[in-house]
């Protein structure tokens, strides 16, 4: 399954077998739950069609022309890294039937085993052939005598990956006769079968270096692997294409896991996709100028000139299968739309799509989901013949991560209304007529065949198919299209009556089938450049995409006076029209807008457009006052892009930037020039010197401070570097000011100020902030710094706590810690901090070592929890949490909630609002791992002998007041008293959990999450 999936359940879950340890009663694993576990969105009902011992593990899967489901399971999933047992004859590819029509597969036949498709990710069926992705090797076998068993095995393509989740995925069939598919940033490069490398249309490899294609991509060809093309790149883990009937592709990408950047996409042809910085190859985490504040958005790149726009995000994921359906069996609202599988979060969905400009936006229609069973892991979603929807299960406690925690089990459901049964004519190819049925079919194995069928007849099936085109139904109209375009020498008489269509969405497929029956597109982007559609004018900028007509830079400027300066859908594809051509065609617009160039259209060329043409231009851009100083990274990011003495020239102009008035935009334009000029540069001319002076000194505070000291190498400021780290509360400024510190080897000045004295509250919270700041860096210098607090017992116990949260967010701290504590160094008072810590970490191997040294509390009926980040991923029930909230012995004994229950502990009316609900099962799990200030536990020893203990109220030299845990507060005589010890533990018990079931606990959460304002106190009535 999918490398970077996340894993979702401790390491003891993880065996080779299934045990008694299970997320609920292991009946509940069993595949007559399996349906009742499920919940199926109105209209539809779920069917289990075929389930273990029938299959098991399946991750990949197709649906042909008779309705027969085939399978790749992946039992032996990355075996050669993992100490489990191996299916010894290798994984299979099965094929299961419905042979008598209800609904479920009664047999069921091996169509190839072997250990060459170990792990495979990728099924595609076309008649009797049959392509299988198990990296490093794309295979093609072929049934001869259409008995279900493979005759032939060839090898279509090979990829540099080797066998790698990241790496080849499932090839679809596409409307126009070829073939689609996609590989992963893993896939490295393309070779054919006899290893050579392949060369795309333009004659460069298909290879992941940049030279201009980075990481996942996506392919076009023909069947036989000729005439290859890269539709698009910079993906991470895209693990399946799929291509509407228009020729208009789709499909999801992972993020780097535990950033909730999991994302749909529209495929614009040619397109960079930000995976990776375009210019460096640099990850998302680098620093660049101008980047998004959103960790979710700044993955992507998205605001760097080149990149196009996601279709949606949906946060956490593992994302894995996609179609699109073109039924019309399942109710109004799915038809025509993407479906998808995430099994990540236990997920099928619909992405309803609505055209918006030049692009798209799209909602989220759950179709299934599984609350009561996480172990739901729908890896693949396809599109039967009589338009039902099918979804294989991957069934498993866990998703990827190189892990599999269940061999034994796998389902593939039937999704339909609850009456359709599973019956649909059988494909007639006999006839024209029935090629024609199968082209209207919604099953793409079915108009595979016919569309190889309606192809060979040619001008035979002219008549029959100029009827279909005049169909209402536009998606029979767009296949009917392909085919006509087909017939020798009728291409561009099927061409030219398409693109003069009323329909936006067949004049783009007759543009598109022109570039596919490889016609002159110049004069058909001619009649269609002042289209009233966006979308059309999109796809005519695609179409100059690498053309050298002398008409081309004139075509592409008309479809630029049509941008609205707003549409970041439109400008990109603008950007792919003018690519390896951008002097040429900016200069075509420039001269055409003359004076006129510096609008918000002539801006976002310039921005875009990435040459050392754009220099002067975005120089005035940034030195024009009526620019927003929110707008300057913008443009300097853009200079970034540019190459070359002009940029250095221009750069060091900027530096000597001065404007009158606005101090604050002047020094960040001057900052931002100077971090781009060689610190030799600067500092042997006394100009440039005096500049840098100006700057650091005016930009005290500023991130452009930091960056300035630290690549300049500013001595003087260091102390205010470190400074800066510790004043700038929990806050990206305090993370770069003690990263920079410490890559400039100031690790002694950043000691010194911890070991400052604390003489209040504020000060001890700013030590606090900068141990904070010294975790989040990601620096490995930090870690040293961070274990000598925790390992110094003089240290104050909150430092040190803080200390074990910072150091467990690097993996090399979080081992460091672990280390410790497998030699039984860490104190006894930090193991609740630890293992809150090692609970909420996203690295498997960390938290695989945690599980042992530190077990997850059990719940009420002894059964151990998942992680934190698990746990909160799970939804609860607001109002049993209220219940619960409210039952004596639990939350409302110790916590008010706008006036309501014991004012023991702190108030949480506002508890929703202050504390994320990771944060909030810490609170609840490891009360002692973080003791809000002014609510530690104190106990009183009187000379009676007799001991208190509770919440310091008061003290006085003459008195204390405590307040014990039945919120009552006594007062005592300091005369009476012996002894007052502040204690290490909170006063709420370690274990309330056990007075709790898992569920209980979720729905408790689920209520703190909706606490998020106190009500108004009504005045008393005078």
């Amino acid at each position: 399954m999918n490398y970077r999936w996340l894993a979702i359940i401790p390491a003891l879950f993880f065996s080779t077998s299934l045990t008694g340890s299970s997320l609920f009663a292991q009946s509940e694993h069993e595949a007559d739950q399996a349906v009742p576990n499920l919940t199926v969105a109105p209209g539809l009902k779920a069917t289990l069609f075929s389930s273990e011992p029938r299959i098991s593990s399946p991750s990949s899967m197709d649906v042909d022309a008779q309705g027969r489901v085939w399978i790749c399971e992946v039992v032996n999933y990355r075996a050669g890294i993992r100490n489990i047992p191996t299916r010894e004859a290798g994984d299979r590819i099965v094929i299961l039937e419905d042979t008598n029509g209800d609904g479920k597969a009664d047999e069921s036949k091996v169509f190839y085993q072997g250990n060459d498709i170990n792990g495979s990710q990728g099924i595609c069926v076309l008649g009797n052939k049959v392509i299988v992705a198990a990296s490093p090797n794309v295979f093609l076998f072929t049934d001869e005598d259409n008995d279900g068993k493979a005759d032939k095995k060839e090898l279509l393509f090979k990829v540099a990956g080797g066998e790698h989740d990241h790496s080849a995925h499932a090839s679809v069939f596409g409307p126009d006769g070829r073939l689609y598919w996609n590989f992963g940033n893993e896939g490295g490069q393309v070779f054919d079968a006899a290893g050579k490398p392949i060369l795309e249309r333009d004659g460069r490899p298909v290879l992941d270096n940049g030279k201009p294609y980075w990481g996942g991509m996506v392919f076009r060809c023909n069947l036989d692997g000729s005439d290859f093309e890269v539709l698009a790149h910079n993906f991470r883990n895209n693990y399946e294409v799929t291509v509407d009937s228009f020729g208009t592709l789709w499909q999801s990408d992972n993020d780097d896991d535990g950033n909730r950047g999991v994302r749909i996409n529209y495929v614009m042809e040619f397109g960079n996709y930000g995976y990776l910085d375009q210019l460096t190859g640099a990850r998302w985490k680098t620093p660049r100028t101008g980047m998004h504040e959103e960790i979710p958005l700044r993955h992507w790149h998205l605001r760097d000139p080149g990149v196009v726009p996601n279709l949606l995000q949906t946060g956490a994921g593992s994302p894995t299968g996609i179609c699109v359906y073109e039924g019309a069996l399942l109710p109004e609202k799915y038809r025509n739309e993407i479906i998808h599988s995430d099994a990540g979060p236990n997920v099928v969905r619909a992405y309803p799509v609505k055209k918006e400009g030049a692009g798209y936006e799209a909602e989220i229609a759950n179709i299934i989901t599984s609350e009561k069973d996480k172990w739901f892991r729908p890896s693949d979603v396809c599109i039967a013949p009589d338009g039902s929807l099918f979804v294989a299960d991957w069934y498993d406690p866990g998703v990827g991560g190189h892990r599999i925690g269940d061999q034994e089990r796998g389902r593939i459901f039937r999704i339909a209304p609850p009456d359709a049964k599973y019956q649909f004519q059988k494909l007639d190819l006999s006839t024209i007529e029935g090629a024609i049925a199968g082209i209207k079919s919604p099953n793409v194995a079915t108009r595979y065949l016919a569309w190889n069928k309606l192809h060979e007849l040619q001008a035979e099936a002219q008549p029959q198919l100029e009827e279909l085109y005049q169909s209402d139904n536009q998606r029979f109209r767009a296949r009917a299209l392909w085919l006509l375009a087909g017939i020798e020498g009728k291409a561009g008489d099927y061409v030219s009556l398409a693109i003069k269509d009323k329909n936006p969405d067949i004049r783009i497929t007759g543009l598109r089938a022109a570039r596919r029956y490889k016609l002159d597109v110049i004069p058909l982007v001619k009649q269609l450049a002042h289209d009233d559609s966006p979308q059309v004018r999109r796809e005519c900028a695609i179409a100059l995409h690498h053309s050298k007509s002398p008409a081309a830079p004139e075509l592409w400027a008309t479809l630029v006076d049509q941008y609205d300066g707003k549409d970041r859908w439109y400008l990109e594809a603008l950007g792919i029209g003018m690519d390896g051509q951008e002097k040429k065609f900016m200069t075509a617009w420039l001269k055409q807008a003359g004076d006129n160039w510096n609008t918000p259209v002539g801006r976002d060329l310039l921005w875009r457009s990435k040459i050392p043409l754009a220099i002067p231009y975005l120089v005035k851009i940034i030195e024009d006052p009526q620019t927003q100083q929110a707008a300057l990274p913008r443009y300097f990011r853009a200079l970034d892009f540019i190459p070359g003495k002009e940029k250095n020239e221009a750069v060091a102009e900027l530096s000597l930037f001065k404007e009158d008035g606005n101090q604050k935009r002047e020094t960040y334009i001057i900052a931002e020039a100077l971090s781009r000029m060689s610190a030799n540069v600067v500092t042997s001319d006394k100009k440039y010197q005096q500049a840098l002076n100006q700057v650091i000194d005016s930009s005290r505070g500023t991130p452009e401070f930091i960056k300035l000291v630290e690549k300049f190498k500013a001595k003087e400021f260091y102390p205010e570097l470190v400074k800066l780290g510790s004043h700038s509360g929990k806050s990206q400024t305090a993370v770069d000011a003690i990263r920079a510190a410490l890559t400039l080897k100031q690790n002694a000045l950043i000691q010194k100020a911890l070991s400052s004295k604390r003489d209040n509250e504020k000060e001890q919270n700013e030590k606090l902030d900068l141990i904070w700041a010294l975790g989040n860096t990601a620096h490995n210098g930090a870690n040293k710094i961070l274990l000598s607090i925790i390992q110094d017992p003089e240290e104050p116990l909150v430092d040190r706590r803080e200390a074990v949260r910072a150091v467990a967010k690097s993996r090399p701290g979080a081992h460091a810690l672990l280390d410790l504590a497998e030699k039984g160094k860490v104190d006894p008072q930090l193991e609740q901090t630890a293992a809150a810590a090692m609970s909420s970490t996203i690295m498997k191997d960390v938290k695989e070592r945690a599980a042992k040294l530190f077990p997850a509390p059990p719940t009420r009926n002894n059964k151990p929890l998942p992680p934190i980040n698990v746990l909160a991923g799970m939804k609860g029930d607001v109002v049993d949490g209220r219940v619960m909230f409210n039952t004596k012995g639990t939350c409302a004994k110790c916590h008010v909630v706008n006036g309501m229950g014991k004012e023991v502990g702190p108030d949480l009316s506002e508890i929703g609002k202050k504390l994320s609900r990771e944060a909030l099962f810490e609170s609840i799990l490891y009360p002692s791992a973080g003791i809000s200030h002014n609510f530690e536990a104190y106990t009183v020893i009187l000379v009676s002998g007799n001991v208190v203990n509770g919440l310091l109220v008061n003290k006085t030299d003459d008195a204390i007041t405590i307040k014990d845990a039945e919120a009552i507060a006594r007062t005592f005589k300091m005369d009476d008293v012996e002894e007052v010890i502040q204690q290490k533990v909170s006063l709420m018990p370690a274990d309330l959990q056990k007075v709790l079931t898992e569920e209980e606990l979720i729905n408790i959460v689920e209520y703190l999450t909706t606490l998020k304002q106190a009500k108004p106190i009504k005045k008393a009535s005078l």
